[in-house]
């Protein structure tokens, strides 16, 4: 089984996809797309500020297809010499899951909502020891905008088995559940 937890940057997907993990029965896995950023030549190949290139070209999305999602939803024995369980469960957390070369793979999928300030106070907590002052505008120029391109052309929250707001992390809100 295959399960996708999606949405922008800081909205609590990796602690929400965690949590799905030590609830689920059986075994299970767990993957960030996080671990499948496309080399940084091709992120930034738009622009560093591009909202298209973070949209279209920040993830690997073959290699995270040929290497998590084809041999757990086939049954393989392995990832990367390493056992799969049968039967196992694979939860992926990060953006742009539902895209449409992914989204039929997953047989479940979820989508996070916050509202963008809440968005932007979590960044301005997280990243600025990685972005220092250029986090709201790197936020406001490339990764809200991207995220509002792939809202446009793909439309997660509709096409997501189970809508969240996550506006509270410690209590989460499940606005649809299909």
């Amino acid at each position: 089984m295959l399960v996708a937890v999606d949405g922008p940057g800081r909205r609590g997907k990796t602690t929400l996809a965690d949590r799905l993990a030590t609830r689920m029965p059986g075994p299970v896995l767990r993957v960030s797309i996080d671990d499948f950023l496309a080399p940084r030549e091709v992120r930034y190949a738009r622009g560093e500020l591009s909202p298209e290139g973070y949209y279209r070209d920040s993830c690997d999305l073959p290699a995270l297809v040929a290497d998590r999602l084809r041999p757990v939803a086939s049954g393989a024995a392995s990832l990367g010499g390493l056992p799969v369980p049968e039967r196992a469960v694979l939860v992926t957390d990060g953006v742009f899951l539902h895209r449409p070369e992914l989204r039929s793979r997953w047989h479940l999928a979820v989508y996070l909502h916050v509202p963008e300030e809440e968005t932007l106070r979590r960044a301005a907590v997280r990243d600025r020891a990685l972005m220092g002052a250029e986090v709201e505008r790197r936020y406001r120029v490339r990764y809200l905008p991207g995220q509002a391109l792939y809202r446009r052309e793909v439309d997660p929250a509709a096409t997501a088995d189970v809508v969240v707001d996550n506006t509270d992390p410690a209590a989460p809100v499940v606005l649809r559940w299909r």
